[in-house]
């Protein structure tokens, strides 16, 4: 066969294999998108049902039982959970809860649901956006087969904690996994780890606190109270602490502040061992002892209003400040289901979809 024609002819075979698969990749593309319908899970720590004792009791056996967040021998942390907290703890919580409990129940979990509609809304249909719990309800595993239902093929898991710890994100995605393990059919999977230093959720803090004081007026201290956890966590190779560190130095920056005017600690430590420092408690003990009269406080790791926030942070730690001879304590709220924040985590999650 002459070169010429040679050529020819393979040149033709090369341009119907050429228009074969565009055929079959546009068909692909197709079936893609029909059968492999995306999906939000939104994942935030959990909330017992009710104000009670009982339910204290239900919640906390639950969110004290994971080794994520325990991590001790069983043999050692089960009696004491079971013999003494479990019996103790419950009506003292109970009360907390009491103080910030609303008309429609649980502030962490009226908000979160808030936010997935508002959620699902700016995505416009994009993908299908569910609302879990890592302890409590709605469980991890109902918001999976929630978005299984809808022909999710394809799911983002947003753990709505920003600074990534073992004892939330990891637990998060323990709970994905303990679920998925039963499933036939695992969907494609991606896991956001931490939006710590997401320029979005950067500047959604800055606005909020500059609203705040446009509103009521800047303080003389600004501080930034993150959940602590107990320190041979974190020299156990869990980048909480950097990642918090992380947060407060671009949130300064882009406040134009110094490290004295706005600082940084760790609430909410439980048991006796070491947590991270400085504690919230401590430092605003010392700030009012050496005669700050006014202090702004917000709490950039949560993502919602809660127990920890709002009885924590805005009843208890403001008698804290007010008792050691401050004048003026000011509890900046969380992100919650504002229009910022929610334009934030729209942003953080379409770079996985």
């Amino acid at each position: 066969m002459a070169p010429e024609r040679s050529a020819g002819l393979f040149a033709q075979y090369c341009l119907h294999d050429k228009e074969r698969i565009l055929k079959y990749t546009s068909s692909t593309r197709a079936f893609d998108s029909a059968d492999r319908a995306a999906g939000i899970l939104m994942v935030n720590l959990g909330t017992p049902e009710a104000p009670s004792a009982s339910a204290l009791r239900a919640y906390l056996r639950e969110f004290l039982s994971d080794p994520r967040v325990v991590e001790q021998p069983r043999w050692l942390w089960w009696p004491i959970l079971h013999g003494v907290i479990l019996n103790i703890r419950p009506a003292r919580s109970a009360r907390a809860y009491q103080r910030i409990w609303t008309e429609q129940g649980s502030p962490l979990l009226t908000i979160s649901m808030s936010q997935g509609e508002k959620l699902a809304a700016l995505l416009g249909g994009q993908a299908h956006v569910q609302v879990a719990m890592r302890y409590g309800s709605p469980s991890v595993a109902h918001g999976l087969r929630a978005l299984r239902e809808k022909g999710c093929r394809r799911i983002v898991v947003l753990p709505l904690y920003p600074q990534y710890s073992a004892t939330t994100v990891g637990s998060t995605f323990d709970a994905v996994s303990e679920e998925l393990r039963a499933w036939r059919h695992v969907p494609e999977l991606t896991l956001i780890t931490d939006y710590y230093d997401h320029p979005q959720y950067i500047e959604a803090l800055a606005q909020s606190i500059e609203q705040h004081w446009q509103q009521h007026g800047r303080a003389e201290r600004l501080l930034c109270s993150f959940h602590g956890i107990p320190e041979r966590y974190a020299r156990a190779g869990d980048p909480y602490p950097q990642q918090c560190e992380r947060t407060t130095r671009l949130l300064r920056q882009r406040l134009g502040l110094d490290e004295d005017a706005l600082s940084m600690s760790y609430q909410s430590r439980f048991g006796r061992e070491p947590w991270l420092q400085p504690y919230t408690d401590h430092t605003l003990e010392q700030w009012a002892g050496a005669g700050v009269g006014s202090v702004d406080v917000i709490c950039p790791g949560f993502a919602a209003d809660c127990l920890e926030t709002l009885e924590e942070m805005a009843m208890e730690n403001r008698d804290v400040f007010l008792q050691a001879g401050g004048r003026e304590y000011r509890y900046i709220p969380a992100l919650n289901d504002s229009d910022i924040h929610m334009q934030a985590l729209q942003a953080i999650v379409q770079e996985y979809l």
